[in-house]
């Protein structure tokens, strides 16, 4: 079933009620979207063969619901895109992809318009406003596993990756999500998009939508916590996908007015990153019995395990630090290094298996073998360890892969890394991420200096933001004569964590 057709099955029953939302502002009703999206995915057959790809670049706006559905509809392929990425990277996710066309918020087109190998429309533009020519909604007819969205994840190389979520992949979802985390939802309800809806935000429209459920875009057009918490105080059933971070600043602000708690706060799922028990514990005490969480990866969206808001009311500190039970329809297994099952208690890989897990990678035969193996039973081996108790609960232990998540965002230390050894002062250097109160993560870059050249970290850090986003660049550079190796010249990572926890540690 094409996922457009969710929008056409709430559009039947609640035309009239509220759609998209601005702010406080009402938008387009159901019935109003309807025929945007109808629209849209018009013009876009018209110009482009089933499965072409569409980049869409921006902060999170009300255009980016039309979108999705528009290119659904029209049987195309949607490749969000980090809005924060240098163009540089956004052009080389582009390329990957090879999509036909680029939609960009106004204060992006101008630098993609000149860096990107294809056409790139601005949301503020005529061009955009000729697509909405009305047209009737009609959905192109596509089979469970037609490729439905792009969702690029960096790989341990720094080159991006993209996982091929099919239009099955993305209901099965919704499904599960409905089933085990949010069965409230309906048109009572509204969700938030405080998060990226490029990445998990922007996967909570299928659910919320798919019961009538209206989607509020900040006028902030990202995440503001005094602003999330207004619009908590005017929308119903407010509920929202928010990284651990993010929870951390809203829990603030609400101490800071007073500690009052939003009128209509319906439900916080948090995931993406490290909810510390102690962060978790105070943000329960702050807003009360609201919270839900869940562990997935790009490669099976929001879908490994999780935790309801029921689970959350148990007083076992060893469930509230767990990420929870196998969500409904997937299955959940510890892998060993030859791929057998360990028993309950002992850690290694978490393998997931069922219908959220992608196709593959794109264009990349290499990687998808390694995350999906051939002879293992459709396992996805997510790089992740972990340890499965005897009851079936799932608790993490460590990354397998150094990604750094930092504020909820991926960030992969070998990218971080080759572009610091393109600078001439710098000899070798090794990236790590740090615990940090606020961020959750922090890069932490050793470097080397090269021979009679300055330790310089300002320009280290210019050198990072010319070539990367600047939130991947580090928060800290430490310069040392040597990185540690064991007798083969990998750098230990371990024991540069363990000796920056050491530099970090209070001094007594």
């Amino acid at each position: 079933m094409n996922l457009a057709v969710l929008l056409d099955q709430a559009a039947t029953r609640h035309a009239g009620l509220p759609a998209v939302c601005l702010g406080t502002e009402t938008l387009w009703t159901f019935a109003q979207l309807h025929a945007r999206v109808g629209a849209i995915a018009a013009a876009l057959r018209a110009d482009h063969a089933p499965g072409a790809r569409i980049a869409l670049c921006s902060e999170n706006r009300p255009e980016y619901v039309e979108l999705l559905f528009g290119i659904w509809a029209a049987g195309l392929v949607a490749v969000p895109v980090n809005y924060k990425l240098h163009a540089r990277e956004v052009r080389q996710i582009v390329e990957d992809a090879g999509a036909a066309l680029a939609f960009a918020s106004p204060g992006l087109a101008p630098d993609l318009q000149q860096a990107l190998p294809c056409p790139v429309i601005a949301l503020d533009g005529a061009a955009y406003r000729a697509l909405l020519a009305p047209a009737p909604l009609q959905i192109a007819p596509v089979a469970a596993d037609a490729l439905a969205w792009l969702f690029y994840t960096s790989g341990t190389t720094g080159r991006s990756k993209g996982a091929m979520l099919t239009h099955g992949n993305l209901l099965a979802m919704a499904v599960a999500h409905l089933a085990d985390i949010e069965p409230e939802l309906g048109p009572q309800c509204s969700q938030l998009h405080g998060a990226p809806m490029s990445h998990g935000s922007g996967l909570y429209l299928l659910p919320s939508l798919a019961r009538g459920a209206r989607q509020v875009v900040p006028a902030s057009h990202g995440f503001e916590p005094d602003e999330f918490l207004a619009l908590c105080d005017t929308h119903p059933g407010s509920g929202a996908f928010l990284a651990p971070t993010m929870v951390q600043r809203l829990r603030e602000a609400l101490a800071a007015r007073g500690g009052r708690r939003p009128r209509q706060l319906r439900c916080i799922v948090y995931g993406g990153g490290p909810m510390y028990l102690q962060e978790l514990r105070r943000a329960m005490d702050a807003f009360g019995p609201v919270f839900a969480q869940i562990y997935g990866q790009g490669e099976t969206p929001m879908t490994i395990t999780g935790l309801t808001r029921a689970d959350h009311g148990s007083a076992d500190a060893q469930q509230l630090a767990s990420v929870g039970w196998p969500r409904s329809g997937t299955e959940v297994a510890i892998l060993g290094a030859q791929g057998a099952p360990l028993p309950a208690g002992e850690p290694g890989e978490i393998a997931v298996r069922g219908a959220t897990v992608m196709a593959g990678y794109w264009r990349n035969p290499e990687a998808t073998a390694q995350a999906l193996p051939q002879g293992a039973g459709g396992w996805l081996w997510t790089g992740d360890i972990g340890v499965l108790d005897h009851g079936g609960r799932l608790s993490l232990r460590d990354r397998s892969k150094d990604v750094v998540i930092s504020g909820g965002s991926n960030i992969y230390p070998r990218e971080v890394e080759e572009v610091l050894l393109t600078h001439p002062g710098v000899a070798e250097a090794c990236v790590v991420g740090a615990p940090d109160a606020q961020w959750g993560e922090v890069v932490v870059a050793y470097v080397v200096v090269a021979p009679g050249l300055p330790q310089d970290a300002a320009a280290l850090d210019a050198h990072c933001l010319a070539h990367i986003a600047r939130f991947k660049r580090p928060k800290r550079y430490v310069f040392v004569d040597a990185l540690p190796k064991n007798s083969y010249g990998k750098v230990l990572k371990r024991a540069l964590r363990e000796l920056d926890a050491q530099r970090e540690a209070p001094q007594g």
